[in-house]
């Protein structure tokens, strides 16, 4: 993998090449609203007040700023990039990510001016980007925020990105920032059954921003025996292995249970898909990741059974192929495939049902399935705006047209969910 941060040479080059434009197409395609143009102009006069008023524009409209600029894929303000029709995009989350670096080196972020309370307060449950994002917005508009957390750290998913990406330290840095907004409070290893309770309790509204927290199934016999994406990722050490280890499954997960796999010692992993390689959902970063560690892929192949032999395991796949568009089994292709260590499933996450309450606001992955961390906070913050408005009748504009599009009106909201939803890559 790349190194975590530009060096200062690399990060000076790619700030140079910023022509800004005046439409600001990297803006428009950011989900948070962010402007790389503003902030890597200011950043160019290369000095520790530029770059600390950088960092502060950067933060003002994506609090998870230096998170986001670290795990970004290529498909927002790099795909909408004007150098494309010159030479290549900047690497514009690679900018955002070392001037964040480079401005906290300096010492603390000065904190935001805080508002004064607006003597309502509002629950967020799920320390998650999206919950982040959420607390962020309604503690700089006066609301007094305590935040549930089911686990003892914040981060959410984002806490199962390997460290080689996104070092927990990050994510503390963010939350400490996002901490100095208002009345913050926070309560973790505390889970909320049901969040309407929190209506009964006195708050005047609620966020449930608890993503998908149960992996997602394949329904064939012995998948008991696989670990969990969630499991292997959360503790990757009580897995090592000097073995062969199969991954089922061809998304992001997929790919960071994949290369920790091999980082953790395998001698092999093989990531087994049930499409073609040009079909997995994948940035360009992560495609190489893959050819870097020398990570087999086949594609094309579906898993049918998995047993326990002799302290390893064996899968059973067969080939597969499209019928039109309807992918279908090959009859007669069925093989087995001996000697695996570890069997990892990465074939998607699942929600909990949503409890349907007034003044009560799905944001993040709980709502829209599967995202990046950028558009989860996003979907944070348009929450915390909608939840606003019922609460206020203030009309607000929606943060992101991206992942989520939302026209607010006085007392009520029309929602118009514009989001992808992703199939479990598989």
């Amino acid at each position: 993998m790349k190194k975590l941060y530009l060096t200062t040479a690399q990060l000076k080059s790619e700030m140079q090449r910023c022509l800004y434009c005046a439409e600001k197409p990297c803006m428009k395609a950011c989900p948070a609203n962010c402007s790389p143009a503003d902030f890597i102009t200011t950043a160019k006069a290369d000095t520790q007040e530029a770059y600390t008023r950088a960092a502060g524009l950067i933060l003002k409209a994506n609090p998870l700023g230096q998170m986001c600029g670290l795990t970004c894929p290529d498909q927002f303000c790099m795909k909408a990039c004007s150098r494309q029709h010159l030479d290549v995009p900047i690497k514009i989350p690679a900018v955002q990510a070392a001037i964040l670096e480079k401005a906290r080196s300096f010492g603390p972020l000065e904190a935001p001016e805080k508002v004064a309370s607006n003597g309502r307060n509002i629950a967020v449950v799920g320390a998650g980007p999206a919950g982040m994002g959420a607390a962020a917005v309604l503690a700089r508009k006066g609301y007094s925020v305590t935040v549930f957390e089911g686990s003892g750290k914040v981060g959410g998913a984002a806490k199962l990105i390997p460290d080689a990406r996104l070092p927990y330290e990050v994510i503390e840095k963010d939350w400490e920032y996002i901490k100095t907004f208002g009345d913050i409070t926070w309560q973790m290893n505390h889970r909320v059954a049901n969040p309407v309770d929190l209506l009964k309790d006195g708050y005047d509204g609620v966020i449930v921003a608890v993503g998908e927290p149960h992996s997602a199934k394949m329904g064939i016999p012995g998948e008991s025996l696989a670990v969990s994406f969630m499991d292997y990722l959360t503790d990757p050490e009580k897995y090592k292995t000097t073995g062969y280890v199969a991954v089922l499954g061809g998304g992001a997960v997929a790919v960071d249970c994949a290369v920790t796999a091999k980082d953790n010692g395998a001698e092999n992993v093989e990531m087994f898909v049930r499409r073609r390689i040009p079909d997995m959902k994948l940035t360009a970063e992560e495609r190489s990741w893959l050819l870097d560690k020398m990570v087999d892929i086949t594609s094309m192949t579906r898993v049918e059974k998995i047993e326990e032999i002799d302290g390893t395991y064996t899968l059973y796949t067969c080939k597969t192929r499209f019928n039109g568009t309807k992918l279908e089994d090959i009859p007669d292709t069925t093989i087995k495939r001996p000697g695996f260590a570890h069997v990892i499933m990465a074939v998607g996450s699942i929600a909990d049902p949503k409890t349907e309450a007034e003044k009560v606001i799905y944001a993040g992955d709980c709502s829209h399935g599967g995202s990046t961390i950028v558009e989860a906070v996003a979907s944070g913050k348009n929450a915390a705006n909608e939840l606003h408005a019922a609460i206020t009748g203030e009309i607000e504009e929606a943060v992101c047209p991206v992942s989520r599009i939302v026209t607010y009106k006085a007392k009520s909201c029309t929602v118009v969910e514009g989001v992808e939803k992703h199939e479990p890559a598989s």
